[in-house]
């Protein structure tokens, strides 16, 4: 384990990170939100950030002294991969500054036909000392990236590919797994909604957890909250003399 893994580790080991992402089409977008987003999550106690697009990537780590996590998330019209599919992406990832690169690492083609194998051969020749996390969706998957020379895996695409489990909750079997048959520090991530869920991430023997929706994207959290308000409603209604 290299100097940079080990103190990466070290910074994170048993806390959260949290994930400051909105898409184009999210009220949060731009506007210098995303790294406001990371100082509160920062005051909150968080020890690490995943965010998107190298822009976000550069601010945040202006404002934060914590380690990112910097993902690019670009579609390509040949491949459901989507997130850092192509050296064109980990190149913007690594010049932003992010101390990891996180990726889809499922057994899914990137653009082009290219494959994950040919995909991490050109980073490593291209960028040797970067930390890089693998995104699965299985245990294989997760088994194929340690291989590969991944530094971390993460449960990430558990549910969004078409051959893995489309869970609603964490997915603790997984998780569970992964820490037990992967030869490289596991990160809990994907559907993890409460501090309880996270804590038994953290019991299962993942070394972090990354939580972002729960934590920040209002629309959805309004969104579960008006939902169960709705299902209650109903229930009184029909229950309604």
């Amino acid at each position: 384990m290299s100097h940079g893994m080990d103190r990466l580790i070290e910074r994170v080991r048993g806390g959260l990170i949290v994930s400051c992402q909105a898409l184009d089409d999210e009220p949060l977008h731009g506007a210098n939100i995303m790294p406001r987003m990371a100082v509160a999550a920062a005051a909150g106690g968080a020890v690490g950030i995943r965010a998107n697009g190298a822009e976000d990537i550069r601010q945040i780590k202006t404002e934060v002294d914590l380690p990112v996590v910097g993902i690019v998330k670009r579609t390509y019209a040949d491949t459901l991969v989507y997130i850092t599919p192509t050296m064109r992406e980990v190149a913007e990832v690594v010049t932003a500054g992010a101390d990891v690169v996180s990726m889809d690492a499922t057994s899914r083609l990137r653009p082009n036909g290219l494959t994950l194998p040919k995909l991490v051969q050109q980073i490593r020749n291209q960028f040797p000392d970067v930390i890089l996390m693998a995104d699965v969706s299985t245990l294989e998957e997760g088994i194929e990236a340690a291989g590969l020379g991944f530094d971390l895996v993460a449960s990430t695409m558990s549910g969004y590919t078409q051959y893995s489990k489309n869970f609603s909750n964490p997915n603790f079997d997984l998780i569970e797994s992964l820490v037990r048959h992967v030869d490289v520090p596991v990160i809990a991530e994907g559907h993890i909604s409460t501090p309880e869920e996270a804590a038994r991430c953290i019991e299962l023997g993942c070394i972090s957890v990354v939580v972002g929706s729960a934590i920040t994207r209002p629309q959805v959290i309004t969104r579960n909250f008006v939902d169960r308000i709705k299902q209650v409603q109903e229930s009184v209604n029909q229950s309604a003399p």
